[in-house]
C-alpha cells in the first residue's frame, strides 16, 4: 500500500467532520493508507488572514444549507452546533497526545469528540462537558488533560500546523495525495481519482 492520503484536520471544523466519515471508505476501495494529521486551525487562520465562512453571514447561511446537503449525500449525521466557534486548542492538544502515545484508541477518542461536536451538539468549550464526554467514551479526563499538558504534545501539534503552513494550507480539512493539495469535504471526489492513478 503505497498510495496514501494525509489528512490534516481539526474537530472544530464541521467539514473535516464530513471529510473524515468518507475517507476511511475512500482509502479502503483504493487501497490507500489514511495519514491523521491534526492540526490547529485556529493558528491557521491566525497566520493566513483566512477564517471561517460562519464570519461572513451570507456565506454563514449557505455553508450550513450545503453542510446539510452533503450529510445527506453522505447519510451522515450532521447537526450544527450552537455553541460553535469552539476553541479547539486542548482539544487537538489531546487528540495529539492520543495519537502519539494512546495510539491504538486513536480513531475511537477522534470518534467520540467528533459525534459529540457534530451529531450530539455538545459544548465541548466547557471542561466538564468535554470531562463527561470522555468518560461516556471509556476515556479517563485527568489522562487525556496530563497528555493535553505534555510539552512534546504541544511542540507536536505545533510542528504539525506549522507543516501544514508550509505545504500551503490555508484551512480545514486538508487533504494532500503526494505533494498534490486538495481543500474541502467538497473535493473529494479528486482525492480519490487521485488515489486511483
Amino acid at each position: 500500500m503505497n498510495k496514501k492520503v494525509e489528512f490534516f484536520f481539526d474537530l472544530g471544523s464541521p467539514t473535516s467532520y464530513l471529510a473524515y466519515t468518507q475517507l476511511p471508505k475512500i482509502c479502503a476501495q483504493t487501497g490507500s493508507q489514511l495519514v491523521y494529521q491534526p492540526m490547529l486551525l485556529g493558528g491557521v487562520f491566525k497566520t493566513t488572514g483566512n477564517a471561517s465562512p460562519i464570519s461572513v453571514p451570507a456565506k454563514g447561511r449557505y455553508m450550513l444549507q450545503d453542510l446539510a446537503r452533503f450529510a445527506q449525500r453522505y447519510q451522515v449525521q450532521l447537526n450544527f452546533n450552537p455553541h460553535f466557534p469552539i476553541n479547539t486548542l486542548l482539544l487537538m492538544r489531546a487528540t495529539t497526545g492520543v495519537q502519539m502515545h494512546l495510539p491504538e484508541r486513536f480513531i475511537d477518542f477522534i470518534d467520540c469528540l467528533f459525534r459529540a461536536l457534530w451529531v450530539d451538539k455538545r459544548n465541548l468549550n466547557d471542561a466538564a462537558s468535554v470531562a463527561q464526554v470522555l468518560e461516556q467514551g471509556g476515556f479517563d479526563p485527568q489522562q487525556i488533560l496530563d497528555l493535553s499538558n505534555a510539552e512534546d504534545v504541544k511542540t507536536a501539534l505545533r510542528n504539525n500546523t506549522e507543516q501544514a503552513l508550509q505545504r500551503g494550507v490555508f484551512g480545514a480539512p486538508s487533504m494532500f495525495v503526494g505533494e498534490e493539495l486538495f481543500f474541502g469535504q467538497d473535493r473529494l471526489d479528486f482525492v480519490r481519482e487521485a488515489l486511483s492513478k
